[in-house]
């Protein structure tokens, strides 16, 4: 990770055990992933809502009014409403993307749920994520949620992640390790 990154994720990090503890404290951890799971949305659909978050070219009393508004357009919870006014007045807007994915990772674990980001060469059948996703529960010892996405390169095979565990059984990398073996052959 580089150094910006990891800044990044240690704000996020600070800004989400404060807003996942006062949630859990009022009981709102339903509220908190509702408004979390809009502003995700929002931040995806809209280009200016995320101009407005990276770009330094706003002052703090623009960022702060615009953050305002946005959060009593959306309706969004009281405890993220004023969690982003407060980021905008420290400038760290910039984190939003990290502190959902940190917040959706406490809620997570709160339940004693782990997601696991699944790569595929072919779109897989439900069937076969409810199969990968029992599987992995087995194996994990938590429920797993499976986020599966295609990536055709891959040939064949599966690229699984869960926490900082990695299973590739792509034929992509496959043939890599053969190709990378019949280098030291020859």
């Amino acid at each position: 990770m580089s150094e910006p990154a990891s800044i990044s994720a240690g704000i996020a990090a600070r800004y989400a055990t404060a807003i996942f503890e006062i949630a859990k404290e009022n009981n709102d951890l339903g509220g908190l992933e509702s408004s979390l799971n809009d502003l995700a949305a929002a931040l995806g659909e809209s280009s200016d809502l995320r101009d407005l978050i990276f770009s330094p070219l706003y002052s703090r009393a623009d960022q702060s009014a615009a953050i305002t508004a946005v959060a009593s357009k959306m309706n969004l919870a009281p405890l993220v409403a004023n969690a982003l006014g407060l980021m905008a007045q420290k400038r760290r807007l910039f984190v939003l993307p990290q502190l959902i994915d940190a917040l959706r990772d406490l809620i997570a674990d709160d339940r004693g749920e782990v997601a696991a980001e699944v790569v595929s060469a072919k779109a897989l059948t439900k069937a076969q994520t409810e199969k990968l996703a029992k599987t992995l529960t087995a194996r994990v010892g938590k429920t797993v949620n499976v986020n599966a996405t295609v990536d055709e390169s891959l040939i064949g095979g599966l690229v699984v992640k869960v926490g900082s565990k990695m299973i590739d059984t792509s034929i992509r990398s496959k043939l890599a390790s053969l190709q990378n073996a019949m280098k030291e052959v020859g």
